[in-house]
């Protein structure tokens, strides 16, 4: 593998969180940085294919596919949400809740 050098200025204050977790992830900081790096590059290259792959969609089929979800295809063992995950008796869940406060203030703004 090919190593190069670079001239790295940082802020004196992220270089010193940059040690500081280094440390604590028992790394040299260059490898951190380097690691980190690769995430970031790891992430816009994730985002450009995605950007690139979402252009060549067809919304319509798209919709036509996810119509058909499902259908003829019961559930099966496994597929139940995890008990923790199932609403609770007599409690709305968020978004319900949000929703019913807007409404709240509505009515309120409008007598």
């Amino acid at each position: 593998m090919r190593r190069s050098n670079f001239a790295l200025r940082l802020q004196p204050s992220l270089l010193e969180e940059l040690r500081k977790a280094a440390e604590v992830e028992g790394v040299a900081l260059n490898q951190l940085i380097n690691v980190a790096v690769a995430e970031k590059v790891s992430a816009l290259r994730t985002e450009k294919y995605f950007r690139e792959r979402g252009r060549r969609g067809d919304r319509a089929e798209t919709l036509r596919i996810l119509e058909r979800a499902g259908q003829g295809n019961p559930p099966m063992e496994g597929d139940e949400l995890p008990l923790e995950w199932r609403k609770k008796p007599g409690r709305k869940a968020a978004n319900e809740r949000d929703s019913a406060k807007r409404g709240q203030k509505k009515r309120a703004a409008v007598k």
